[in-house]
């Protein structure tokens, strides 16, 4: 089963992640960017689902820093903002994609359809 990481402060946006994972994926969850990091590192998901807005460390530095060290990993921006600015910066940072909250089930699973070959 394919792995998940869901980086995501918010209680309630994460919940509707676990609702829309919870059949098709194994995932675990990270509150801050630092953690993000941390967790990709030690447990290496095949795909990271990146909250752009998180204390600690944002979203834009964490998946740089994800980006220099797994260059190959998939890492799909959540945010609230959909600003073409916003997508921009998720783009520049390294995200493949863009998924804008509150997120979609259906426009969820196809995105994760897309980028873990299902």
């Amino acid at each position: 089963m394919k792995r998940i990481l869901v980086a995501e402060d918010n209680d309630s946006n994460y919940l509707l992640m676990t609702f829309i994972l919870k059949k098709q994926y194994e995932f675990f969850r990270a509150c801050n960017g630092k953690e993000a990091v941390e967790k990709t590192l030690s447990e290496k998901p095949d795909l990271v689902l990146m909250d752009l807005k998180m204390p600690v460390m944002d979203g834009l530095e964490a998946t740089r820093q994800l980006k220099a060290q797994c260059p190959a990993l998939p890492v799909i921006a959540l945010t609230a903002n959909a600003f073409d600015s916003d997508r921009q910066r998720a783009f520049e940072a390294g995200c493949v994609d863009f998924l804008p909250k509150p997120v979609s089930a259906t426009a969820c699973m196809a995105m994760l359809a897309k980028y873990l070959g299902e």
